[in-house]
């Protein structure tokens, strides 16, 4: 069994691809997609997987806004998409799953877990019970920010992650940065994702609470993240989009389809 992270293009997952053929030249036989966004969904077709496996909310997504979320990366990571043409589209999964779903790879179970609402609202996670193996996808980070812009923020800091960290891993491999081993580095890489999500929560949940505006909320949440988490990787690229989703949730409002015309106006609103 091989686990990779299938990110935005073909090219990029050509490169994942040609490494894995000089270690087997076996067919892939099952492709996960951790979540909808595009710098999953867009690579996965590269490797011919016999069956594409997702949560059935992320598959709904897909099909729902994938075609946003396309155009929408595309603008923010222009670096990612330099042969936007190449791109055969996005890629949808014909097998779906709603809470656990058990593959018996020879002698190797491999359970895929959806714990609750987190960085979207079908995040999978692939656990290996026997080896105490989790690739979390996106809802653990290691040094590095996470996107919040499709979260279920409040779900995500609480219970989602004590589920998680209830699995037990003493290797964890996390959406970014390096795999976590052992015990203690697992723990900690876990509690360092949770006060980056409660840290900004709150912050902007406090600002609209004193009736301050949106601006007022990103200047409280940077100020309070900075001096922690502020030489995170994309620190800067994430703070906007996650803390518009956290004044979304604030007042109520699920996960907004994110557009390119919405992306501009999320930074104008911050930039006045």
């Amino acid at each position: 069994m091989l686990c990779i992270d299938a990110r935005a293009t073909p090219t990029a997952a050509g490169e994942w691809l040609d490494a894995l053929r000089e270690l087997t030249d076996k067919p892939v036989e099952y492709l996960v997609l951790t979540h909808y966004h595009a710098v999953r969904v867009l690579g996965a077709s590269a490797f011919g997987a016999q069956r594409i496996v997702a949560h059935a909310r992320t598959r709904e997504w897909i099909h729902e806004r994938g075609a946003q979320d396309f155009e929408s990366e595309a603008r923010r990571f222009p670096r990612l998409f330099r042969d936007v043409d190449s791109i055969p589209g996005l890629t949808y999964p014909d097998v779906a799953f709603a809470d656990t779903l058990t593959l018996a790879l020879g002698e190797r179970e491999v359970q895929l877990r959806f714990l609750g609402g987190g960085h979207t609202l079908g995040d999978t996670c692939v656990w290996l019970p026997a080896e105490r193996v989790l690739f979390s996808g996106d809802l653990v980070e290691a040094g590095a920010a996470p996107y919040m812009g499709d979260a279920a923020m409040e779900e995500w800091s609480t219970s989602t992650l004590d589920r998680l960290e209830a699995l037990g891993a003493e290797t964890l491999v996390p959406g970014r940065g390096p795999a976590l081993r052992g015990a203690d580095e697992v723990a900690t890489g876990i509690a360092e994702t949770r006060a980056y999500l409660r840290t900004l929560w709150t912050a902007v949940r406090d600002a609209r609470e004193d009736g301050g505006s949106l601006l007022d909320a990103f200047g409280g949440a940077r100020e309070a993240l900075e001096p922690r988490f502020g030489e995170w990787r994309i620190f800067e690229h994430c703070l906007p989009f996650n803390v518009a989703r956290a004044w979304d949730e604030a007042e109520g409002l699920p996960p907004q389809v994110w557009t390119a015309e919405r992306d501009a106006a999320v930074w104008d609103a911050l930039q006045r």
